[in-house]
């Protein structure tokens, strides 16, 4: 079984059929593809936003690794991280890449769906899950939320107090399936 119908078995089974779900992708190939086996599965037609893509990397992209890796400038331990683009032309900053993906999670909000589903990139799961919870993009300045490819992370509302909670961050237990019929 392919690791997008592990994602796709593993959603259908904590989402009940008879509700509404959304379905939003980053239009690059690898997530798109997922996204697309995961709608087939939960019957509903993914929406394709390029705002929901990794980090841009400007003149990197189609570079070999060792070529960003040569190039690469972390951002420093203090002071301005935010705006920093780690030495690579053309590279969006830290708060261009939060800044666009924030706008992609208030559009995908506006929705009263109870279920909606977002398929991203590791970089972006960040910023995803920040912007959920409603955390200022400038309090991100040193935080980072790590999610395995392929994992699933849930986050929750309370019907009562409407409190938002992270309950589960780069869930794998569905790829266990994946590995043992590798």
């Amino acid at each position: 079984m392919s690791a997008a119908a592990s994602i796709a078995d593993a959603l259908r089974a904590r989402i009940p059929e008879q509700v509404d779900v959304e379905l939003f992708s980053s239009d690059l190939d690898r997530a798109s593809q997922a996204a697309i086996v995961i709608g087939d599965v939960l019957r509903v037609k993914p929406v394709l936003d390029r705002r929901l893509r990794e980090k841009s990397y400007g003149e990197a992209e189609g570079q070999p690794q060792e070529w960003l890796t040569k190039r690469f400038l972390p951002p420093p331990a203090t002071g301005e991280r935010m705006g920093h683009d780690e030495g690579i032309r053309g590279a969006e900053t830290i708060a261009v890449f939060a800044q666009r993906i924030y706008e992609a999670m208030d559009e995908i909000l506006l929705s009263e769906c109870e279920h909606q589903i977002i398929v991203t990139h590791g970089g972006a799961i960040t910023f995803a899950v920040a912007s959920w919870m409603k955390l200022p993009i400038g309090s991100l300045d040193y935080a980072r939320f790590q999610a395995a490819s392929g994992s699933i992370t849930e986050l929750r509302q309370d019907d009562y107090f409407h409190n938002r909670q992270l309950v589960s961050l780069g869930d794998t237990r569905h790829l266990a399936s994946c590995d043992q019929n590798s």
